[in-house]
């Protein structure tokens, strides 16, 4: 497994810099914010449909939610921990050449840092848990039980490519076109599916298995195992309701302009 290791930690920062080299020779005119921008996105649209391609394998693999298993559950695991952490320097990287053609600071600091931190904290508390939290759970705690649902949430990263081309395309100003609008239905679709109603899935297919109503299942589960999903699935509700906004802006803008 440290091969899965190592071949992320090569992988994922590769993919990063060869998407800046490529779009600074094929966009010269961009900023390096707009470079670095789209060479994250890019790099997080790879990793997600890994994630999805690994989550779909193993689900589909796996007959008994319980004690069957997948070698790419670990495998992945491992993988994708790299990405992880380096998405959250990119992330940053963004952040302060952002910052720095906006007039601030001209090298990087505590304060830029903080300011980073303060505007991105969700996504970056995301992260750390994953690393910290989920991965640690999936290698070690789980006793080689339940690769099923570890199948199942490597799919909520079905959304993250459709996010990331919808960023792009208002990057590139194609904001207006068809094709962002029917990007923006794609992206809700796929969070709502594999974000929100993944998870009472999840808990239908454990009630199958064992022939327990879902509405019973949350009882005949350990404190532990309801409180985590809990955790998993109310930053997911937030992000759907933000995403629920800016949709509705977007097609009260819409509407505005036709009657205009």
């Amino acid at each position: 497994m440290f091969t899965a290791l190592v071949g992320g930690a090569v992988v994922f920062p590769g993919l990063f810099c060869s998407f800046r080299k490529v779009l600074r020779s094929v966009s010269p005119r961009w900023s390096d914010a707009d470079v670095v921008s789209v060479s994250a996105r890019l790099m997080s649209a790879v990793h997600a449909s890994l994630a999805t391609a690994a989550g779909v394998t193993v689900v589909s693999s796996c007959r008994d939610v319980m004690t069957d298993s997948h070698w790419l559950v670990n495998g992945f695991a491992l993988f994708g921990a790299p990405y992880m952490a380096f998405d959250v320097y990119a992330m940053y990287l963004c952040h302060y050449l952002a910052q720095r053609e906006r007039g601030g600071p001209g090298g990087h600091s505590l304060s830029t840092l903080r300011a980073f931190l303060l505007k991105d904290w969700m996504l970056v508390l995301h992260h750390v848990a994953l690393l910290f939290v989920f991965l640690p759970i999936t290698l070690f705690f789980r006793r080689g039980l339940g690769d099923f649902f570890i199948g199942c949430l490597f799919t909520t990263e079905l959304s993250t490519p459709f996010v990331s081309i919808g960023k792009i395309l208002i990057q590139l100003g194609f904001d207006k076109t068809r094709l962002h609008w029917i990007n923006g239905v794609a992206v809700l679709l796929t969070f709502f599916t594999c974000r929100i109603l993944l998870f009472p899935f999840m808990y239908w297919m454990y009630g199958r298995q064992f022939g327990i109503p879902l509405h019973s299942v949350p009882f005949h589960l350990p404190l532990q195992c309801n409180v985590g999903n809990a955790v998993l699935l109310a930053p997911q509700v937030y992000w759907f309701l933000l995403l629920l906004r800016k949709a509705k802006r977007l097609y009260l803008r819409h509407r505005r302009g036709r009657s205009d």
